[in-house]
């Protein structure tokens, strides 16, 4: 972050995505690939090069199989880029909440699915030398309705197999009511291991192509043509590992629910040790990280669905207030934010794209808990490949009979997004005709030009005029003046100041205007 527009925006808490990097982006050292070459012919190929597809792509590549990468952006330009990298099986409030939703036993497989992930990530990073710090887990409160939650997930926990306990004095600096403990969890740089992972299916005779926008995959006799801006490539079967498919078929769009959360790095006199995560509905997450200068402090929250929110950029600040007052010294260094799915019954969609098709394959719905579930995903997705059998994969299959109990959120998460769609679209049909006068630098807004919804936006000095409609499924966006990009309020589609796709659903950007 070494331009003049930086420090603009970094002083009111805002920038845009090529402003905005996360603190593990900002340290990494990875390879720069080529774009796609049509023609090319693969026994799979992995589309989203973050946690998912990398360690899908290693198991494949091992068991001998040609493997190509495929990414949108730059690898671990997603997700696995801009998480806080906790890698646990106490998930905030997630075992209780799941418990509302399936019987114990399901969340016993997603606890045992988790274990095996985080084991076999550790021994991953032990393996190569992957720095990481064991660390206690926390689910903690500070009112009196966040410890009767924190409460309920330390009964859930403990039903599901976890030795978790009550703590009641802990190292934060602001009065808390206790929470629930689990130690020899651990936290790391994604970055780092990305990196690994990148060299090791490359030893394997994986490749990897950078800037390559996947349009669509073609389904034909016994192949698979995946459509890139770039040419078409040639493949047995297919993984989306893309954060939500960017496929409309199987209609993943209407069984998850988009969410973007926001963290920051902060340098601070005394940094906790544990990693922790509260249990009240304003949630703030709370870790170490350790860098050659210094251990920094890294704080996340105020989470909300994306493009519904009137100004990202005033939770960021609201983040940082939060921080200096409760870590007095606290002086930010970076901030950044991610973007997570979350599936009607809270389970993750890891399988066929479709029922009982064996050619495309999916893995989504982690609901930000991402270093775990996506190498359980990957072990899951490599399982189903090459016919062996994980005993827990059935609990957060693709396709599951026991989702049916969720049709209730899913009527009202898409009654939700059916109003969004109309507000936006009347909000344009009342609007005034475009003014002559261009937004602030840093602003944006939709304008109606005649009939048409048009989305204009100035960034650095530079008016730009775009479609408002989203190509994905004619949602109206947003202006998020946190990243400075159009968001779409329906499915989370995010597009750049100049309509280029940044992520969600949507494969082409928005046409310029």
């Amino acid at each position: 972050m070494t331009t003049s527009s930086t420090t603009a925006f970094e002083s009111r808490g805002g920038g845009n995505d090529a402003f905005v990097t996360s603190l593990w982006r900002d340290r990494a050292d990875l390879p720069i690939f080529s774009q796609a070459q049509a023609g090319a012919e693969y026994d799979i190929v992995v589309v989203g090069a973050g946690l998912t597809g990398l360690v899908t792509s290693l198991l494949l590549a091992r068991a001998g199989l040609s493997v190509a990468v495929v990414e949108g952006r730059r690898i671990g330009s997603g997700t696995t880029g801009n998480t806080t990298a906790k890698i646990s099986l106490l998930q905030g409030t997630r075992l209780s909440t799941l418990a509302t939703k399936n019987p114990l036993e399901t969340v016993r497989s997603y606890v045992e699915a988790n274990r095996e992930g985080m084991e076999w990530l550790l021994r991953y990073c032990d393996e190569h030398d992957i720095a990481l710090q064991r660390r206690p887990a926390f689910t903690y409160a500070t009112t009196e309705q966040g410890e009767e939650q924190a409460r309920g997930e330390l009964a859930t926990a403990s039903a599901a197999g976890l030795d978790v306990t009550w703590e009641s004095e802990l190292e934060l600096p602001y009065p808390t009511r206790g929470g629930v403990r689990l130690d020899d969890q651990a936290q790391f740089d994604p970055m780092t291991a990305l990196g690994a992972l990148v060299l090791d299916v490359q030893a394997h005779g994986g490749v990897f192509f950078e800037t390559t926008r996947v349009r669509t995959v073609r389904r034909g006799a016994g192949t698979c043509t995946v459509v890139t801006e770039h040419g078409d490539i040639a493949a047995r079967q297919v993984v989306l590992a893309t954060g939500i498919p960017i496929l409309d078929r199987g209609g993943y769009f209407a069984r998850l629910e988009p969410l973007r959360s926001y963290a920051a790095a902060f340098s601070v006199p005394n940094v906790p040790q544990g990693m922790y995560l509260s249990a009240d509905s304003t949630t703030r997450s709370v870790r170490s990280v350790v860098t050659d200068d210094e251990e920094l402090l890294l704080v996340g929250g105020n989470g909300h669905v994306v493009g519904r929110h009137p100004s990202p950029a005033s939770l960021v600040d609201d983040l940082t207030r939060w921080t200096e007052q409760a870590f007095h010294g606290a002086r930010r260094t970076h901030w950044w934010s991610a973007q997570d799915y979350e599936s009607l019954d809270g389970l993750p969609y890891v399988g066929p794209l479709l029922p009982q098709r064996d050619t495309i394959f999916v893995a989504t719905g982690y609901d930000k808990w991402g270093m775990t579930n996506a190498v359980a995903a990957g072990l899951s997705l490599s399982s189903q490949l090459l016919g062996g059998n994980t005993p827990w994969s059935s609990d957060i299959r693709s396709w599951r009979l026991r989702e049916l109990s969720g049709l209730g959120r899913a009527a009202k998460l898409n009654g939700s997004v059916a109003a969004r769609m109309a507000e936006g679209w009347l909000r344009v049909a009342l609007g005034s005709d475009g003014s002559a006068t261009p937004p602030a630098d840093g602003q944006g807004r939709v304008e109606r030009r005649g009939t048409s919804p048009v989305a204009v936006c100035t960034v650095a000095g530079e008016t730009r005029e775009v479609s408002a409609v989203c190509p994905h499924l004619k949602g109206i966006v947003t202006w998020n003046d946190a990243e400075l990009s159009w968001d779409c309020p329906l499915h989370g589609s995010r597009f750049s100041a100049d309509g280029s796709v940044l992520e969600g659903p949507a494969t082409v950007g928005l046409t310029p205007h």
